[in-house]
């Protein structure tokens, strides 16, 4: 029968039926004419699938074994163990999955239970979709890291010595942030910081490799290893080593005055010879602050003519500065600014006692006002006894080289006060230190908090998280404590979401 629609005449469309072969019923056409009953019973397209497959898991570090020797981490009814499961079927590439998901177990049954539903094409090319479900019994097994630190934590086979020869630990306070955040020491069994650095001890030499080559991409290094014999096997000649690797950081620190050997300073284009160090990395920045030339040294390059520095951090002397002309406009040098100018400066130390006034040559004229203080190297009551400064005759020292900037007042007046963001920290052994020794450690620390403030470039590198106890001053006390006191942005800030239950053994927090 056919119906007018808009002026045009459509013939109703009807669907055909047939007797299925089998049992007789009336059903739709297929190709092979049988419903989907029969089909069945003739057809088993889940035929040559496992339905109960034996997995391994790691009740420690709650992982799971991926033959031959992965371990993957992954959580009860996750996207990951949904994916593990999937995978661990065998022959399911000869059908098509269609869709997958958990049936619900009771927890502690130490079973997986995976509804599958999958096609294939069957007798004379009909379709036939099929579910079935697949139990995965849970074997605990602990994986050999977890194993070999539940028996004991001295089982390691691999360790790695940082040592660095300077007379301070800013740069592993440094070193720590970096490997928190890139979890380079995440496999370690142990961590044990020692008086010139820090030991790590992990369970293979593939670890301990991996971690050297983590610290030669951040910081210039030297290394050499060496193995031992533990156990041999004569029936299977198998041989049982363990394998120390010595790792030295280059003594050269951010901040730190040098004086450059003649050879490199003709191989940087007779840079210097006096050079402020800027940066550190796989390679040391280098700035003379007289003439705003600079240059780069690798570590190839460095441990070829090593050398150490003329004056460290520690030796840093407070300024006030009493005028200030720039003398050349402003540049911008690896990502921070400089300019040079001519300051007359005082010693702190010697304001209102004495009329010695310096008048010198600096490359911070973009920051530096007449009233600031200022950080830098008293060259004129120094002893400087270096054998390359005195390789160069004739060469005019400089009574004063400043550094940066200083707001240590501005720091004093918020010291014992919550910061409004902390930082994680590995979970070392400590040796009980002295009383002193334990102050000269924690004064370092804060100087390292307050660098981190000052210097953006060097919180590129490092998670800051915010600290949820801190509470954001009246108007009032911020215009007392400063306005200008460098501080850190709150899109920063990292929320304190890591600090899972996974997490708290391996690092704690430091405010």
């Amino acid at each position: 029968m056919a119906e007018e629609a808009g002026g045009m005449f459509v013939v109703q469309q009807t669907v055909g039926s047939v007797l299925c072969c089998k049992c007789g019923i009336s059903m739709t056409p297929n190709a092979a004419n049988m419903c989907v009953k029969c089909l069945r019973s003739e057809v088993d397209i889940t035929q040559g699938l496992q339905k109960q497959v034996t997995i391994l898991h790691c009740p420690e570090c709650e992982t799971y074994l991926q033959p031959p020797r992965t371990w993957i981490k992954a959580q009860l009814e996750s996207k990951e163990l949904l994916s593990f499961c999937i995978r661990r079927v065998k022959n399911l590439n000869k059908v098509k999955l269609v869709h997958a998901e958990f049936i619900w177990t009771e927890p502690h049954s130490k079973r997986i239970q995976v509804k599958l539903k999958v096609q294939k094409e069957v007798l004379n090319g009909a379709l036939l979709e099929q579910s079935f479900v697949v139990e995965y019994v849970q074997q605990e097994h602990m994986c050999e890291p977890c194993s070999r630190a539940q028996a004991n934590p001295d089982q390691w086979v691999a360790s790695v010595q940082l040592r660095q020869h300077v007379s301070h630990k800013r740069t592993f306070f440094f070193l720590e942030q970096l490997i928190l955040k890139h979890g380079a020491a995440a496999s370690a069994i142990r961590i044990k910081e020692t008086d010139k650095g820090i030991d790590f001890f992990f369970p293979s030499r593939s670890h301990g490799l991996k971690f050297v080559e983590f610290v030669g991409k951040v910081a210039p290094i030297k290394s050499r290893h060496d193995k031992q014999l533990v156990s041999h096997d004569q029936k299977s000649n198998n041989f049982n080593y363990r394998y120390t690797f010595s790792v030295e950081i280059c003594p050269i620190c951010r901040e730190d005055l040098i004086c450059l050997p003649p050879k490199v300073k003709s191989s940087l284009g007779n840079l210097g010879p006096l050079v402020i160090c800027t940066k550190v990395t796989n390679s040391i920045a280098l700035l003379d602050p007289f003439t705003l030339r600079h240059g780069f040294l690798d570590t190839d390059q460095y441990w070829r003519s090593s050398f150490k520095s003329l004056h460290t951090s520690r030796e840093l002397v407070e300024y006030i500065v009493l005028d200030v002309e720039v003398v050349s406009p402003e540049v911008t040098i690896g990502g921070s600014r400089y300019a040079l100018a001519d300051a007359q400066v005082a010693r702190l130390s010697d304001f209102g006692k004495n009329d010695t006034i310096f008048n010198i040559k600096t490359h911070l004229g973009h920051l530096l006002s007449p009233g600031d203080y200022a950080l830098g190297y008293d060259l004129y009551g120094a002893n400087s006894n270096d054998d390359e400064l005195e390789k160069y005759k004739g060469l005019v020292i400089p009574e004063a080289i400043l550094v940066k900037k200083s707001y240590e007042e501005k720091h004093q007046k918020k010291r014992g006060k919550p910061r409004s963001w902390k930082l994680k920290s590995l979970n070392m052994e400590v040796d009980d230190k002295g009383r002193g020794e334990q102050e000269r450690v924690d004064s370092e620390y804060e100087q390292f908090l307050d660098d981190l403030e000052e210097n953006p470039e060097m919180r590129f590198n490092v998670s800051l998280y915010r600290n949820e106890e801190y509470q954001k001053p009246s108007e009032t006390a911020s215009v007392t404590d400063g306005e200008d006191l460098p501080s850190v942005p709150l899109e920063e800030l990292l929320g304190d979401l890591g600090l899972g239950e996974a997490e708290v053994g391996d690092s704690s927090m430091r405010k």
